[in-house]
């Protein structure tokens, strides 16, 4: 039986995305391919962004393409780069069964996303801190039985244990709270921005001696709202700094030391590796 047209651009734009980043997990392909982007937009006319040029359209195969589709232009909010999302996916990996939480979910595409990966059995609780966007992420995941929707800050407050955390807003370090939350062998991919600007993406793995850490490719998100954690020294760290750090740790449980990369109020940056 032929594809419609409409399944056809899903299935390219899937297609795409896989090559463009070199997936290892072809679920999150058919996740891409399955999941209605345009459900999780404003209405047309979209406002699509690539290199910089924003244009107009109501075509929906142009916003089944690697591209930023907007949000809100005025608040600089997105619906995030594809490829993009496909590497940090594959990167943290989730799994069937596995509990997740979405720290930024907008208006919930990524939700939807991670709704899938976790297919059967796994949940996903979704934060999102402006309350328009929380109550429209609501509206668009009502389908999505294993998503619940919180509007609010994930920062700074009690969280249930979770295989993987997947932040889509910059901090200055991650909260003592998501590491907290993380299972044994759990996850957390999060937007290091030291400067509140572009910086590393890190990677977290919870291991039995410590959190190991390694930092991946550049980024630049929206700062995460509701943070409160602050740089410990005024030291501007270079990009050999953040290329180097291989561990993290809570400053109850180790003070920092000579291999100290950054350190912050509660946690700090080694570039000592921990053995798995």
């Amino acid at each position: 039986m032929s594809k419609s047209p409409l399944e056809a651009y899903r299935s390219d734009y899937a297609e795409q995305i896989a090559r463009l980043t070199g997936l290892r997990d072809r679920r999150i392909e058919q996740a891409f391919a399955t999941v209605p982007r345009e459900n999780f937009l404003p209405a047309p006319p979209w406002t699509t962004i690539s290199l910089g040029i924003a244009t107009q359209t109501s075509d929906l195969a142009d916003i089944y393409d690697n591209v930023l589709v907007a949000i809100d232009r005025e608040r600089g909010i997105n619906n995030g780069e594809p490829a993009l999302h496909a590497d940090w996916l594959d990167a943290v990996s989730p799994q069937p069964g596995e509990a997740v939480i979405h720290v930024g979910a907008g208006t919930g595409y990524y939700s939807a996303i991670l709704s899938r990966l976790v297919e059967p059995g796994g949940q996903v609780e979704a934060y999102e801190y402006e309350v328009d966007l929380a109550a429209k992420a609501e509206q668009n995941l009502s389908g999505y039985s294993n998503v619940k929707v919180h509007a609010g800050s994930a920062f700074g407050r009690p969280l249930p244990p979770v295989d993987v955390i997947y932040v889509n807003a910059g901090v200055v370090a991650p909260d003592v709270e998501w590491l907290t939350a993380l299972k044994d062998g759990g996850r957390l991919i999060f937007p290091w921005q030291p400067d509140k600007g572009w910086g590393p993406t890190v990677l977290v793995k919870r291991l039995p001696h410590g959190f190991g850490a390694k930092p991946l490719m550049t980024v630049g998100f929206i700062s995460c709202s509701g943070t409160t954690e602050k740089a410990a020294s005024q030291r501007r760290l270079t990009e050999a700094d953040l290329a180097s750090v291989r561990s993290l740790w809570l400053r109850s449980d180790r003070s920092p030391d000579a291999s100290a990369v950054a350190v912050y109020e509660q946690v700090w940056f080694s570039s000592q590796k921990i053995e798995d």
